[in-house]
């Protein structure tokens, strides 16, 4: 059994400005404290056989460079690598590119803050669902991470697809959404563009897909 407001509550959102060579983006920032070193939680984020065990399965060169790709998500280019405080890649999925950076700092009082910060070109995509589109996303993975790194545990896909149809992750989907809206709405958005939006992505994320006869 998940706490779903718990982990919830575990993560800090934001939404901002930017301005790219190619135009205007917005940045859609997550940050979470886990009990965890800096070298531990950067190896859990890094090391391929690692990340499937709380993410997806991944392919390709883990290195400043190298190309990688997650089965069935998305791909990209390594664009700098500084362990164990930071890393940078694009982010490619279903035509759209954007760009990730992840930073890991110490806290003073233990443990890890994990910041991710997701820069996304202002688009169709962008204005018809808004910042949950990924931040769900990123809270489920962050979530799995939570999850692996509490019990040591391996993820296992079944399990995993299971509980992403259940009412509990549709619970966790539409809080998150409702959260990302909130912070859509406090990073200047109007807020009427910013339900609909958030509306659109609750849909999309909870939808129950038809049953097989």
């Amino acid at each position: 059994m998940i706490d779903v407001i718990e982990q919830l509550n575990s993560v800090t959102r934001t939404v901002g400005d930017r301005v790219l060579e190619a135009g205007e983006a917005r940045v859609v920032t997550l940050t979470r404290t886990y009990d965890a070193t800096v070298d531990e939680l950067w190896d859990a984020c890094t090391n391929p056989e690692r990340i499937p065990r709380w993410f997806l399965p991944i392919s390709g060169e883990l290195k400043e460079g190298g190309r990688f790709q997650f089965e069935g998500n998305a791909g990209g280019t390594i664009e700098r690598c500084a362990p164990p405080e930071s890393f940078a890649t694009t982010w490619e999925f279903a035509g759209g590119h954007s760009r990730i950076e992840v930073r890991f700092v110490p806290e003073p009082a233990g443990g890890t803050r994990f910041e991710l910060e997701h820069t996304i070109p202002v688009d169709e995509h962008w204005t018809e669902f808004g910042p949950g589109a990924v931040g769900i996303g990123w809270e489920m993975g962050l979530l799995g991470l939570d999850l692996h790194l509490s019990s040591g545990g391996t993820f296992d896909p079944a399990e995993g697809a299971a509980w992403a149809a259940s009412d509990e992750a549709r619970r966790f989907m539409t809080v998150s959404s409702e959260r990302w809206c909130e912070a859509h709405i406090a990073g200047g958005a109007p807020e009427e563009e910013a339900r609909g939006a958030a509306a659109r992505t609750t849909a999309a994320y909870t939808a129950v897909p038809p049953q097989e006869s």
